[in-house]
C-alpha cells in the first residue's frame, strides 16, 4: 500500500511538473504569497494547490487582493458562444469601430463604457485578429488583453 501511494505521488509530481513552467503559471493567491520559492515543479505544485484548494484564489481574482488583479471583465460562456457564431461580423464592426455585435459583446462583458470598449477594439484590431485563420479562444484572449 504504501508503495502504491508513494507511485502515486511521484506520477502526480512529474505530471504537475510537465505542467509547470514559470511561477505566472501558478497564479495569484495565498500559495503564490507564502511559498515564494519557485525553484522545483514540487514548489510549484505546492504553490497551485493551496491557491486551488483553499478558494482564496477565486476571491483574490475577484477582490484584487493576495497578489492578485481585479479582472476588468470575465469571459463566460455566453460571450464564448456569441464571438464562436459571429467571428465575421464581429471582425468587420471591430474594424469600423461600432456595430451591433460590438454592443452585444460589450454587454455580455458587463462593459459599462462602450464608447471607449468599441474604440480600444477598433485601436487593436491587428492584435486582436492575428490572422485569417484566429480561432474564438484566441480573439476572446487578445480582446482581454487589448481591451480596457
Amino acid at each position: 500500500m504504501k508503495r502504491i501511494l508513494i507511485s502515486a505521488v511521484a506520477v502526480l509530481a512529474l505530471s504537475i511538473s510537465a505542467m509547470a513552467g514559470v511561477n505566472s503559471q501558478t497564479g495569484c493567491g495565498l500559495g503564490s504569497m507564502i511559498i515564494k520559492d519557485d525553484s522545483s515543479a514540487v514548489l510549484l505544485a505546492l504553490q497551485a494547490t493551496t491557491n486551488g484548494t483553499s478558494g482564496n484564489q477565486t476571491f483574490g481574482i475577484t477582490s484584487g487582493t493576495s497578489g492578485c488583479s481585479k479582472t476588468k471583465f470575465v469571459m463566460n460562456e455566453r460571450a464564448q458562444e456569441f464571438v464562436a457564431s459571429n467571428m465575421d461580423v464581429l471582425a468587420k464592426e471591430i474594424a469600423v469601430g461600432h456595430g451591433e455585435s460590438i454592443d452585444t459583446l460589450a454587454e455580455l462583458l458587463n462593459v459599462e463604457d462602450t464608447a471607449t470598449f468599441s474604440a480600444s477594439l477598433q485601436a487593436n484590431y491587428n492584435s486582436i485578429y492575428t490572422s485569417k485563420s484566429v480561432e474564438m479562444a484566441d480573439v476572446l484572449d487578445n480582446i482581454s488583453t487589448t481591451s480596457l
